[in-house]
């Protein structure tokens, strides 16, 4: 059969619940999750459908059908994210794949460009995703925005043990307070996922039965930081530390500590750019630093009337030209106005534009992941010396925190 003839015949259509057998069967093919890795994490009898059941029934899931069988799909999850203290709706983009017959048929171009369409529809102006590969995901207008620090510490570098007045309590991950914790610590960071209820079952969906969680409380019992973590052949493995002052991550780390006798080795990642090394007195450390997820704006005059731009004196004008490679919204010339009190107004059009830039690159700048002037220097945008110190005064300077896995 020609190509032309089996693209004829594909329906663009939801997927939906009756639909989770071959949803999980073309997940379980495209990220080649086998029997025996669902056994290591204790999913023996726990089908991916079963998991992801979730994501048919909340989320927006999309897919290409050769008669009654799905071969092509993309999910989008409806989440909040902090961005500079402004809580914006978020497309989670996941479950992307097509099975390799129907490749190169342009298929999830188009899944792609009808998911951006209904995030704009529902005010999602901008989409996260964790790029399986990122060259492909750059081509489609999305860009690096955090890291993850990924560290090592011997038995033997453990921070020594310091005075707190609080403690530590070891709890069920059920426990109230990790959420009432994790939240407060959300709106403290830019670029954060603000968790709701299918976020949290995201995070935790592949964790080992015998996670563990350790909260610290204050003198005045007040719930400011916890762990999750799980020790296995005498290794300490720690998934997550959130806290919401100094005073809580020392007491959280005097725990980790106190495992010395038990243990050999510390491994954990960090999600700001905060290397761990310079925190312990002998950091002398393994750390590996690497690319963790992406996001794209979705719509640019959207995300620019919620973004808080910095205050100056005086109000501020800069005219550019914006190429998106699926979205035509977010193509052309626009003049972006911003008034002293840092609030942004974007319109279409204006004369002699000082900017050249892409809308992925357009997305890193202004989550602070790369700034402008380094951006300028690598060829990413085309300006002026008087645009580029602009948008270095306009610009918060504050690196995206992202821990989430979707």
């Amino acid at each position: 059969m020609s190509r032309r003839k089996l693209q004829d015949r594909l329906k663009l259509k939801e997927v939906e619940t009756v639909h989770g057998e071959q949803f999980n069967n073309l997940l379980r093919y495209v990220f080649q999750v086998t029997n025996r890795d669902l056994q290591t994490f204790g999913w023996e009898n726990r089908e991916i459908a079963q998991s992801k059941l979730p994501i048919l029934k909340h989320a927006d899931v999309i897919g290409w059908f050769d008669g009654e069988k799905l071969i092509s799909q993309i999910a989008v999850y409806p989440f909040q994210v902090n961005i500079y203290g402004r809580i914006y709706d978020m497309g989670g983009l996941t479950g992307v794949g097509t099975y390799p017959e129907y490749a190169n048929l342009g298929l999830m171009n188009r899944l792609m460009l009808h998911a951006l369409s209904k995030m704009r529809n529902r005010k999602q102006s901008i989409s996260y995703l964790y790029p399986y590969s990122i060259p492909y995901y750059r081509r489609k207008g999305w860009e690096i925005i955090s890291d993850k620090i990924s560290f090592e510490v011997p038995d033997t570098q453990l921070p020594k043990l310091k005075n707190v007045p609080g403690n530590v309590e070891r709890v069920t991950i059920e426990h109230p307070d990790i959420k009432k914790i994790y939240e407060q610590v959300a709106l403290l960071h830019h670029g954060a996922m603000l968790r709701n209820e299918l976020a949290w079952e995201e995070y935790l969906r592949w964790d080992l039965d015998d996670m563990t969680v350790a909260i610290y409380y204050d003198s005045n019992d007040l719930p400011m930081g916890y762990l999750l973590y799980w020790v296995a052949e005498e290794i300490f493995h720690m998934k997550e530390m959130v806290y919401i002052n100094e005073e809580a991550r020392t007491g959280l780390w005097n725990f980790v500590s106190a495992h010395f006798s038990m243990i050999t080795l510390v491994k954990g990642d960090i999600y700001k750019d905060e290397p761990l090394s310079f925190m312990l007195d002998d950091g002398d450390i393994k750390e590996t630093i690497a690319p963790y997820y992406m996001a794209r704006i979705v719509d640019v005059t959207l995300f620019i009337e919620q973004y808080p731009f910095q205050c100056l004196e005086k109000e501020s004008k800069l005219i550019f030209n914006l190429h998106d490679p699926m979205l035509e919204w977010n193509q052309g010339t626009f003049t972006l106005t911003v008034d002293t009190s840092g609030k942004g107004y974007l319109k279409e059009g204006g004369l002699m534009p000082s900017i050249t830039i892409d809308i992925s690159t357009l997305t890193t700048m202004l989550m602070g992941y790369k700034r402008p002037t380094y951006l300028a220097r690598i060829g990413r945008i085309q300006s002026g010396d008087n645009s580029i110190h602009l948008l270095e005064q306009l610009i918060n300077r504050e690196h995206p925190y992202f821990s989430d896995y979707f």
